[in-house]
């Protein structure tokens, strides 16, 4: 086990937080959504209660290595201010003379907010004088930046070797959770895997196919599966180099006692179009100038069904094209279907966090992942560089 937030001493001291201010702006610079930003609450809450004075860094967007006041971290500390109800100072840049003077005078009970860390491309590179200069800041360091912790970045694992660093809660969350279901899952357990492309989840599905009782697979990737399987899919995306994977795959879940479930209908349309004519059919009745945009009714049903079992459910992936609205059905499904199980749930990547949100159903979600990259590459049983970076208990 990794040291958390709570097995260390913070009383008056200057702790170092990374977190995931990665927040999306609109033309004029304003943050469209916070999520990022209150899920890191709770870490600086504690930290403050505690009197600490808190220096925090984040990444946002992708300067690569310049000064572009377009990324800046402004609007983050503006956010920050209103929502903990203390004035959030932000610093001129995250490493130098006039950040080490603030970092030094910053008081207990105050808060730091560096500005963005991929202003030097030096954070990229995990370059370890980077990171020295970074850990010079603070006493004590807590990683809450799921998100980032799959890149061995100066913050995040070189910062490490010059600074104790342990888990807040947010990550501390991540890792009792997605790493529970990948080590420890409770049964029956099921994933539901979907996206476009089988090539983008090979390493999650082969690594959850031995430890789930039930792979549902949706999406563009259940086109290479079908078509595997010798069905006619007209003019639907496949991946027609995966055939043979996505046959093994079938096998390798025959063998070990998966149920692999794949749509029995789907929605098709003439066009790739939000506005194209469009139908449901059996999957072995797709015509073949017509292409397969979502799971159908029956498919619905189908996973609902399988899903009331369950004790613990792990979703990636939206069963459709579910940006546009009349392909949107078998994700918005499945997300409430998901929320109605009694099962401990776990939601991960954009499309189904999004699907999720749309309907109302996050409180209903017993955790809803902050890392799309991260996410994944945990599920696939990788091991993270910033989680293995932290001191262990």
């Amino acid at each position: 086990m990794k040291q958390t937030i709570t097995d260390i001493r913070l009383n008056n001291k200057r702790v170092f937080v990374r977190a995931d201010f990665n927040v999306p702006l609109n033309e004029k610079g304003q943050i469209t959504d916070n999520t990022r930003i209150r899920k890191t609450l709770p870490t600086i809450q504690y930290l403050l209660e505690r009197g600490s004075a808190v220096i925090l860094a984040s990444h946002l967007g992708r300067p690569k290595g310049e000064v572009k006041p377009e990324f800046s971290l402004r609007p983050v500390a503006e956010a920050l201010t209103e929502l903990l109800g203390v004035p959030v100072k932000l610093a001129p840049d995250c490493v130098g003379e006039v950040v080490k003077q603030m970092a030094r005078e910053l008081k207990s009970g105050e808060v730091l907010l560096l500005e963005n860390l991929r202003y030097h491309k030096e954070e990229e590179k995990n370059d370890p004088a980077f990171a020295k200069a970074l850990a010079e800041l603070a006493d004590v360091g807590i990683n809450d930046a799921f998100g980032c912790s799959h890149r061995a970045h100066a913050s995040v694992a070189g910062i490490t070797e010059f600074l104790p660093m342990a888990a807040g809660f947010l990550l501390e969350k991540e890792i009792r959770f997605i790493g529970g279901a990948v080590n420890h899952p409770e049964h029956p357990f099921a994933a539901i895997i979907g996206g476009a492309k089988v090539s983008d989840k090979i390493e999650v599905i082969s690594n959850l196919l031995p430890k789930v009782d039930v792979m549902i697979i949706g999406g563009g990737m259940a086109n290479t599966f079908l078509a595997a399987k010798g069905l006619g899919i007209g003019k639907s995306l496949v991946e027609t180099d995966k055939l043979e994977l996505a046959a093994s795959l079938m096998e390798k879940a025959a063998e070990e006692h998966t149920e692999l479930l794949l749509p029995v209908d789907v929605v098709v349309a003439s066009e790739f179009a939000p506005d194209s004519p469009f139908k449901e059919t059996d999957v072995t009745d797709v015509p073949a100038d017509w292409m397969i945009l979502d799971i159908g009714t029956k498919s619905r049903k189908l996973f609902a069904d399988k899903l009331q079992a369950m004790r613990l459910i792990v979703w990636n992936g939206p069963m459709g094209v579910f940006e546009m609205e009349h392909f949107a059905g078998g994700t918005e499904a499945v997300a409430k279907a998901v929320a109605e199980a009694s099962a401990v749930s776990i939601v991960g990547g954009g499309d189904s966090v999004a699907a999720v949100n749309k309907a109302g159903l996050a409180d209903r979600i017993t955790h809803i992942s902050t890392g799309g990259g991260a996410s994944l590459e945990y599920l696939e049983g990788k091991t993270l560089p910033g989680i293995a970076a932290l001191r262990d208990k």
